[in-house]
Parts: structure tokens; C-alpha cells; sequence
């Protein structure tokens, strides 16, 4: 892994990660029933919410409103999932965003969604890598147009990874990012990604990665799921069903730490709600059906497309097979 050593260079510590203690679930943590018709899929949060209803009518004003206020409070985490929902949008409806761009066009808020949307619509081409060369230009001047902001070096950076760009390019990136933002969650996911993508032992390189990073960064924090991500990464993957006794204490280690990040996220929003998905998704496939359903408890109504689109063409429909198939579970051991 030489060629990767260079990503973990910022979170390399002599000590070793210290284990969340972990939550079991008690005889009290049946999650409430929330009807299936109640149960939200992608919910936008509540400052999200009246912009789509805005740029839905052709309006981008509250859009880049939106954007500039996350912009001047350093925001990012919002910043950025407010730009990847908004490029969403624009994928089926960019008239807003056209409109938007023509009247500013060198507005930094307009340009990250610009870019958002361009190598979205490059991964999605039959000729990936060809069209997402295409588009570098435009993601070079969203991050030339806002020096401080990380949002254009995590497109980077999942652009670099779907051009299939070489170590050294994407360390430089990398490193552009974290100087930006040292705990942006986003720019890590797109580094772990890419770690996946890398070959020989990869699994290993991802989650000495993701421990390191979570170790550093503040408790409230994001990537304090990264670990998380690096389990959902392993257990879709062949070697899943067959860990080793270290791969599982790895795996559940990884599980504890995003248990005790959930704690501190607060009640049921959509906001929590992606890493909280994915909480259940991961404890279920580790068989603890006890602290899947408080997870559930604690995340409410809210779905996610990801994690379940990776098992269903209904992610919506998979959410609710599993969370029964929990509530069952449970109800069995009792």
C-alpha cells in the first residue's frame, strides 16, 4: 500500500483508536411505530426544505441565499449536502439553475452547484471517463472562485477518482482539501472511496484510514462515521459473510463509534438521518438486532436512499422490509 500511505499521513498517531463502549439495547428500546405512510424518504432539512419549493417556481434567489449563509458560517457539511441536493434537483429540472448562472455567472455559490451537476451527469455517461475529463475546467474555476471553500475539493476529488487519476494527482488534492477543512466529512468519504478502489488489501488500508481520522477529529463530528463507512464498504463486499475475529472486533468497533456519535446528533431530524440509515444497515448485517432498533428509535421517520439503494431498486420499500425484519428479530430473542 506505499502508493496510498501518503492520505494517512495526516492522521498517522503512536497511540492506538480506543473502542466506544458500546449501547446494548434494553427491554425498553422498542423503536415507536411510525405507520409506512409516514415514513419520509431523503427529507430535506428545514432550511433546505422552502429553497426546493423556491428553484421548483424558477427561483434561485433562496438558493443562493441559502448557499451564501453556510458559506459565511463556515457550514460545510451543510454546505456541501446542500449543494449535492441541489444539483439533484437540477438534474431533471435546470431551467433555476440556467437562469441562475446566466445572471451570475461568476458567482461562487452558482458555480459549485454547476460543477456538481456536471460530473454527476459525467459518472452517469457510458463514456465515464472521457466525459468527466471534460468537465475538470469547470470544477477548476469553482475552486478558484472561493479559495476557502472544501465543497469544490470534494467534487475534486470524486472526480479524480471516476478519471481514474493517479495517486500523487489525487494526494494533491487531498491535501488542497484538508488545509480547507481538516474534519470535512465529504472530502473524506470521497479519500475512503477511492482507498476502496485501490486493490490489494484494500479493506485494511480503509479502515486504518477511516479509525485515524475519526480519532482526530472532534467527538460531534462526521467522521466520527467514517469508521462506518469503512464496515458498509467490507460488508457488501465478498470477504463480508466470512470476517476474521479481528475484521468483526474492527467491524464493531466501527459500529460503537457511530452509536456514540448518534447519541450526540440529537432527536429524530432529517439531518442525522444518513449516518443513522446506515447505523442500521451496518448493525443489522452484524446480527445486533437490539441496537439496530434503537437506531431506529432514535432516527424516527426518516429513510435514506443510501445505504438501501444498494440492495433495492426500492430503497423506500427495503427500508421497511428491514426495519419489520429488526422489530421480529427482536421480538424473538425476547
Amino acid at each position: 500500500m506505499v502508493d496510498t500511505m501518503a492520505l494517512l499521513l495526516p492522521f498517522i498517531r503512536s497511540g492506538r483508536m480506543t473502542p466506544t463502549a458500546a449501547h446494548p439495547a434494553g427491554p425498553d428500546s422498542d423503536a415507536p411505530h411510525v405507520p409506512d405512510d409516514e415514513v419520509l424518504l431523503d427529507a430535506p432539512d428545514s432550511r433546505l426544505a422552502p429553497v426546493l419549493v423556491a428553484v421548483a417556481r424558477g427561483d434561485h434567489a433562496p438558493a443562493a441565499g441559502l448557499l451564501g449563509a453556510t458559506r459565511a458560517a463556515a457550514e460545510w457539511e451543510r454546505r456541501d449536502r446542500y449543494v449535492l441536493r441541489l444539483a439533484a434537483f437540477a438534474h431533471s429540472r435546470p431551467d433555476w439553475l440556467d437562469a441562475w448562472r446566466t445572471a451570475d455567472p461568476h458567482d461562487p455559490h452558482g458555480l459549485v452547484v454547476e460543477a456538481q451537476l456536471a460530473v454527476d451527469r459525467a459518472w452517469r455517461s457510458p463514456a465515464r471517463t472521457e466525459a468527466l475529463r471534460e468537465v475538470s475546467p469547470l470544477i477548476t474555476r469553482a475552486a478558484r472562485s472561493d479559495d476557502g471553500d472544501p465543497v469544490p475539493w470534494r467534487i475534486a476529488l470524486d472526480h479524480a477518482r471516476g478519471a481514474r487519476a493517479g495517486h500523487r494527482y489525487f494526494e494533491e488534492l487531498w491535501e488542497a482539501a484538508v488545509r480547507r477543512a481538516p474534519h470535512h466529512y465529504g472530502c473524506h468519504v470521497a479519500a475512503l472511496r477511492y482507498l476502496a478502489a485501490s486493490g490489494q488489501d484494500a479493506h485494511r488500508a480503509c479502515f486504518d484510514f477511516a479509525d485515524r481520522a475519526a480519532q482526530d477529529a472532534p467527538a460531534d463530528s462526521f467522521v466520527q462515521a467514517l469508521p462506518l463507512r469503512a464496515a458498509f464498504a467490507f460488508l457488501i463486499g465478498p470477504r463480508g459473510p466470512r470476517a476474521s475475529r479481528v475484521e468483526r472486533e474492527r467491524l464493531d468497533a466501527a459500529a460503537d463509534r457511530a452509536i456514540a456519535l448518534s447519541a450526540r446528533l440529537g432527536p429524530p431530524d432529517p439531518w442525522p438521518a444518513p449516518i443513522r440509515n446506515l447505523l442500521i444497515h451496518v448493525l443489522a448485517r452484524l446480527d445486533r438486532p437490539g441496537d439496530a432498533l434503537e437506531q431506529l428509535r432514535m432516527n424516527g421517520p426518516y429513510a435514506t436512499s443510501f445505504p438501501w439503494e444498494r440492495q433495492s431498486d426500492d430503497p423506500l420499500g427495503r427500508f421497511l422490509q428491514v426495519r419489520e425484519e429488526l422489530r421480529v428479530a427482536v421480538s424473538g430473542r425476547r
